[in-house]
This record gives structure tokens, C-alpha cells and sequence, in this order.
């Protein structure tokens, strides 16, 4: 592509959108930089511990809670393949970091979820509020991946904290969006009974809208997990340990091997807690019950 600049560009005016970029990064940096100190010390607070625990202890009992926990909600045969996946991993010489990263994944998705499903109850109940965040949630879902670790540097610097940080807001958007539509598809007449026997609206949310709407929110749920384990991955770039270091590293060194052995860890990490995210919202009354009636139909 040619460097020249044609005719037509001349005549067109310059929007220099980098500079005020820069300069509003700037200004936060240095107004906010108490505030987002008070961030970091919260999430390496949450982070720190979680990891020590599941990096102390012995990886045959890490696999067989997972397997236990698999045989409660799916059954003897995902528990076998649990115990297995999860033993090949102990196996191999990244047990230690695929700890890291599952503290990791459980942490932003934590906080995650936290604000998602809050704003999607108001994005679902106010329409105004939909109409605003319907384009944020747009343009997040649009916006490259790598592209959330570079705010996330410039105001946590390298780390454990930014890659927690650019993690959270990268996986947020499923949550509200399912979360908005679980609510959105309860049946009216179903809400306006409720309403009729004189039941608050904070009530018919919470006794009726919700438990009806979980089964979707418990997909949003799954969805930001899975999310939150793609871009965790990829924070490893900006040094946030775990797979992604593992990754990042074969990457630049060309070792095949080690890339092999940690992309197959972060497969089986994935199968494993989408299984278990998915098997969970199957255990609600509610959903049983839709089940039921589909089979009913």
C-alpha cells in the first residue's frame, strides 16, 4: 500500500484520536492512580490465595474433586474422563500452571458475573437502559481480544492483575446479554398472575422472574467461563503466568512439543468446567421442569 498522500486526502480534516487517547490514559494514570492501586490490591488479594491452594495441594486430590463433583452432576462415565483428562495434566510438567490459570479463570469469572448479571436484570427491566448498553455490549464483543490488555497495562502495568483485570471485562458481555434474555422470555401471563395476587415487583423478580429465567443465565454463566479461559490464555502475553506463559513461550522458542502439551491442558480444562457449568444449571427446579414440559410437547 502506498504511503502517498492522494489529492483527496489533503482536503479531509485530521482527527487526532490517538492523541486524546493518550492523553484521557494519561490523565487517569496520574488523577486515579490511588483507585486503581485499591483495584490491584483487591484482585491479588483474591488471586494469591486461591492459586496457593490449588498449587499446594496434591494434585490427586485437585483431580479427584473434580471427579467427584463430575459424578454428581453427569454421571460415572464424565467422571472417568474428568479423572483421566485431569490425570494426564498432573502427568505432564505444567500442573503447577494450569492451577494458576484455573484461579485465574475462576476469579475474573467471579467478578465477572457479579456485575453481569445485576446489569442485565436492569438492562432487562428498563428499556432505557438497554437501549445504552445494547451498543457497549456491541462494541466489546467486536473489539479484538488483544486489544483489552493494552488499557490494562497502561494502569496495572505487567502481571497477574492486568491479565485478571482485561480478562473480566473481555468476558462480561455474555453474561448480560443472557442474563437480559432469560428475563425478557419469561411468560407474561406467568408474571402478571404473580403481579395479581399483589406480590412487589422486587418480589415477582426475585420469587418468579429469576427462577424461571436461570436456566438461560446459567448459559450466560458457562459462556463468561469459557471466555474468561480463552482470554486468559492469551493474557500470558502481558505475563500473567499460567498456560499462557507456557504458550507464549513454546510460541516464540518454536518448541512444538511444550505448545502441544500446554494447548492440550487448556482443552481439557475448557471440556472440563464447560461440562460442569452446563451439568449445574440442569440440577434447578425450574429447568427440569421446562425440560419436562418440553419432552411433554
Amino acid at each position: 500500500m502506498s504511503l502517498t498522500q492522494s489529492p483527496l486526502d489533503s482536503w479531509l480534516p485530521r482527527v487526532p484520536l490517538g492523541a486524546w487517547t493518550e492523553s484521557a490514559v494519561d490523565w487517569a494514570t496520574g488523577a486515579l492512580g490511588p483507585f486503581f492501586d485499591g483495584v490491584a490490591a483487591v484482585v491479588e488479594a483474591l488471586v494469591r490465595p486461591l492459586n496457593d491452594l490449588l498449587t499446594g495441594v496434591p494434585a490427586v486430590v485437585v483431580v479427584l474433586v473434580l471427579a467427584g463433583l463430575g459424578w454428581w452432576l453427569r454421571g460415572w462415565k464424565f467422571a472417568l474422563g474428568t479423572a483421566v483428562g485431569l490425570g494426564l495434566v498432573a502427568g505432564m510438567p505444567y500442573w503447577e500452571e494450569t492451577m494458576s490459570t484455573l484461579a485465574q479463570v475462576l476469579v475474573a469469572s467471579t467478578l465477572a458475573l457479579l456485575m453481569a448479571i445485576p446489569l442485565g436484570v436492569l438492562v432487562a427491566e428498563n428499556k432505557r437502559a438497554s437501549a445504552v448498553a445494547r451498543p457497549v455490549l456491541d462494541l466489546m464483543q467486536t473489539m479484538p481480544a488483544f486489544v483489552y490488555l493494552i488499557p490494562a497495562i497502561f494502569f496495572f502495568g505487567i502481571g497477574t492483575v492486568p491479565g485478571v483485570l482485561a480478562t473480566l471485562v473481555f468476558s462480561m458481555p455474555p453474561g448480560v446479554r443472557l442474563t437480559e434474555l432469560g428475563l425478557r422470555q419469561v411468560d407474561k401471563e406467568i408474571v402478571q398472575a404473580a403481579e395479581s395476587f399483589g406480590a412487589p415487583p422486587w418480589m415477582v423478580l426475585l420469587r418468579t422472574k429469576l427462577p424461571l429465567a436461570l436456566p438461560t443465565i446459567m448459559t450466560g454463566v458457562n459462556q463468561v467461563i469459557m471466555l474468561a479461559l480463552s482470554m486468559v490464555v492469551i493474557a500470558g502475553m502481558v505475563g500473567a503466568g499460567g498456560l499462557g506463559d507456557v504458550i507464549m513461550f513454546a510460541l516464540s522458542q518454536v518448541e512444538v512439543g511444550s505448545g502441544f502439551e500446554g494447548g492440550i491442558a487448556v482443552v481439557i480444562l475448557a471440556v472440563v468446567l464447560d461440562r460442569l457449568t452446563d451439568s449445574a444449571g440442569d440440577r434447578f427446579p425450574s429447568a427440569r421442569a421446562q425440560r419436562l414440559a418440553r419432552q411433554a410437547a
